[in-house]
């Protein structure tokens, strides 16, 4: 009788409490569930779903494409994980402020979502960074540059790009060095990226002896800036700065010549990608443009033959992100591996644990290098952005010691 009891006891404990960490966690279901954040849960069969907030529609649509690309080609390379697989969400927040608030609120109410891959604009990140934090959701963006999203001390925010603190640097270098620009012009949309990269551009300018003759803002969205650029033209610069995004860009390309603004222009990594040679088409030819890149190596090669068979583009061509987006989401999928957890028939992820773990990345090995994030969410390589010129309709990566 005795002997029949304590099976029986023993058979009810293994029942409700066994727990099997996936990861290196070896926190049961019922612990880590109780901490902040609950836990997502999953059934058998099941999808896992990673959110990819960008633009994806309108003319910056190209980088949220993109994006979730690269994000598809992640998750379907993750395979089965216990029975459950991985999938990516798209939403479109058309790269704006309100856009990144609508998406979060729409990502953190799908309790199958665990962790963002973005978003990939800094003022949509910025204004989805505090609803993703109040339910402990991790998030990786793969292009966000604005310098001041780490400093906030958001428990959710990550980046894998380098910030535009540096992106400023390279800007005014190559301005100042490589052009022997004396006089320059900035232009500016007044957004969340690209107003504070214009004054990064300026500060270093005027460190280096340049003198900023304009700090022009413009409007996003509209179709005639001839009135700005004839008032820049009439202070003689000898090169302009536009900080800012592809469509935009696009109409200043397509109107300094009228304005008499026969002088180089270049442009930070938002002008980069396909989208800004097909709106200003001729008119892109000479343009210089920032972006970071991701160097040369066999897994590269492979992912780049996979990406253009399954999309018909080559990866780097829509955005210059594809890799960091790749890199990214599967990171996210490394660190929801990391801290699952099965009991019985369940596979549950804390969300609290989860938003530690990406916290706490120490040498993933990804397309874009060896990543390892520091406490405020940088994940960024100590790398650079590169500068590149449209030629022949085409972005082409110019040399470290270029000269015109």
């Amino acid at each position: 009788m005795k002997k029949g009891f304590v099976a029986l006891a023993l058979s009810m404990l293994l029942a409700s409490v066994v727990a099997v960490a996936c990861g290196t966690g070896a926190a049961t279901a019922p612990e880590a569930c109780s901490a902040e954040g609950g836990c997502a849960a999953f059934k058998a069969g099941e999808v896992i779903k990673i959110g990819v907030g960008g633009p994806m529609t309108g003319d910056n649509s190209a980088f949220g494409i993109d994006a979730y690309q690269a994000g598809q080609l992640a998750v379907k390379d993750a395979g089965d994980f216990n029975g459950r697989t991985f999938g990516v969400e798209q939403g479109d927040d058309l790269g704006t402020g309100e856009g990144g608030a609508a998406v979060a609120n729409k990502f953190v109410a799908d309790p199958a979502i665990v962790a963002i891959m973005g978003h990939s604009f800094s003022g949509a990140t910025s204004n989805a960074m505090p609803i993703y934090a109040s339910k402990f959701i991790a998030m990786m963006s793969e292009s966000a540059t604005n310098v001041d999203l780490s400093t906030q001390g958001n428990i959710s925010f990550n980046r894998l790009v380098p910030t535009d603190k540096v992106q400023a640097v390279v800007v005014a270098d190559f301005l100042s060095k490589s052009l022997g620009a004396t006089k320059v012009a900035i232009i500016h949309d007044g957004t969340t990226y690209g107003q504070p990269l214009a004054q990064g551009a300026s500060d270093n300018l005027e460190a280096a002896g340049v003198e900023v003759v304009a700090f022009e803002a413009i409007n996003p969205g509209e179709t005639d800036y001839s009135a700005v650029l004839t008032k820049v033209a009439a202070l003689g610069p000898e090169a302009v700065f536009f900080s800012g995004y592809q469509p935009e860009a696009a109409v200043l390309a397509g109107q300094r010549g009228a304005a008499g603004l026969d002088v180089p222009f270049i442009s930070g990594d938002g002008v980069f990608g396909t989208q800004f040679l097909d709106l200003a088409k001729d008119n892109a030819e000479g343009y210089y443009v920032t972006q970071p890149g991701a160097p040369e190596s066999d897994a590269r090669a492979k992912f780049d033959a996979a990406y253009t068979a399954e999309f018909g583009a080559e990866p780097g061509s829509l955005s210059g992100y594809t890799w960091f987006a790749y890199d990214a989401t599967t990171l996210l999928i490394e660190k929801i591996k990391e801290v699952a957890i099965v009991s019985g028939d369940t596979l549950y992820i804390p969300r609290k644990a989860l938003i530690d773990a990406v916290r706490a990345t120490k040498d993933f090995k990804g397309l874009t290098g060896t990543v390892t994030c520091d406490a405020t969410g940088e994940c960024a390589l100590p790398t650079s952005f590169l500068v590149f010129q449209v030629q022949a309709g085409e972005f082409g990566q110019l040399p470290a010691d270029y000269k015109p």
